[in-house]
């Protein structure tokens, strides 16, 4: 090119101011926000000993306006990341290598498709992994991981040799049913009753409220933090945010936070934490201090349905995992990371590995394709 542009690491995304930052995320994807990330490294969610260390690699011209930013972070393990890798560690392990530290190109803990280069415009797309690259090269770093892509920027990535690995997620799509009544009509008879059923049973005795902005009170708050705990300790150990990290979202970005809780009594008992973008709500977090028979279901999911209609968004992206959500309307989607593998051998295994696992997740997806809930010609 003819700039003369510059990369750069820095300590944080708090070291950009939020203007420029924002300038190049947008305001599509909340997680990809200023506000979002800072909240994750003022409230001590990354860096430290987490494992998680900030390292944003910017693209700057001549006169350091900022042109393209990778959310980038040095990790000392593979928690938090939703695309496994563990196996890989252990081969280049047992290989004799030093498979961590490694770069990751990823919101932490989030498990939720967007942009992975901040681009001000594609021409600064290989300059920007170039600049991943070398930094990995000159620090004798294993890999580089970009996870949840979205599908528009799987080319570019491609185009810088990376290797491309797929997944699967459920997301509900909006198509224009209007509101739950229209989306029920689109469901065959018996998986129409069976939703309604689970709603009636899960709602019997439960007061459910959508919290956000000045709602988000330090009740609420203290309420979810304790189903958050929960949820935490019986899934995955130590529950990687911080209850400072809720308090500094609500103030920073709560316009973009939605919190169903259900309520027994007057009491919260269980909440589903949401974010709102500008075309999708993103289930995030739930939890609960009373197994109620489908709560779970209703919170994360119909609920998120209900407020997805009324705010005329496009799809629902409800987290990792879970087939039980294709009998809740939510369908097979493809997901998508990116890998760069220094070592060449080490890599020839991988790009084997991935174009096997590449094979074996389409012919899932079209299994469970056919076993979607919706009526025979929708």
């Amino acid at each position: 090119m003819a700039e003369n542009l510059h990369a750069r690491i820095l300590p944080s995304v708090g070291s950009v101011s939020a203007e420029d930052w924002d300038r190049l995320a947008g305001n599509a994807n909340p997680f990809l926000s200023h506000a979002f990330l800072t909240s994750l490294e003022d409230s001590e969610s990354v860096g430290g000993d987490t494992g998680w260390a900030p390292a944003p690699i910017v693209i700057e011209d001549g006169g350091g306006g900022l042109r393209a930013a990778l959310p980038a972070y040095l990790k000392g393990h593979s928690q938090g990341e939703y695309v496994f890798d563990y196996a890989w560690a252990d081969a280049w392990h047992r290989a004799g290598g030093e498979y961590y530290p490694k770069l990751q190109i990823a919101v932490p803990f989030t498990p939720a498709t967007g942009p992975r280069m901040l681009l001000s415009d594609p021409i600064y797309a290989a300059p920007l992994l170039q600049a991943a690259q070398t930094l990995c090269e000159r620090q004798g770093f294993s890999s580089a991981h970009a996870t949840f892509i979205e599908p528009d920027q799987v080319s570019l990535f491609e185009e810088a040799d990376w290797l491309i690995r797929t997944d699967t997620q459920f997301h509900w799509e909006n198509r224009d049913y209007g509101d739950f009544d229209g989306f029920l009509d689109a469901l065959a008879s018996r998986k129409r009753k069976a939703v309604r059923k689970e709603r009636k049973a899960a709602q019997d005795g439960v007061t459910i409220r959508h919290l956000t902005g000045a709602d988000l009170t330090a009740d609420v708050w203290d309420a979810f933090w304790q189903f958050y705990q929960n949820t935490g300790a019986r899934k995955w150990g130590t529950p990687y945010l911080t209850r400072t990290a809720f308090d500094l979202m609500s103030k920073r970005m709560g316009e973009q936070i939605l919190m169903v809780l259900a309520y027994q009594d007057g009491y919260p008992i269980a909440g589903a934490l949401n974010f709102i973008g500008t075309e999708t709500l993103f289930g995030r977090y739930w939890g609960c201090v009373v197994d109620k028979p489908f709560l779970h279901f209703e919170l994360c999911y119909y609920q998120a349905i209900d407020a997805a209609l009324e705010r005329g968004l496009s799809r629902v992206e409800a987290g990792a995992q879970g087939g039980h959500k294709l009998a809740r309307g939510y369908e097979p989607v493809t997901t998508y990371s990116a890998h760069w593998i220094a070592d060449p051998q080490f890599r020839l295994a991988i790009e084997d590995f991935l174009e096997r696992e590449r094979e074996g997740v389409a012919i899932d997806q079209m299994t469970l394709g056919d076993h979607t809930p919706f009526r025979k010609g929708n």
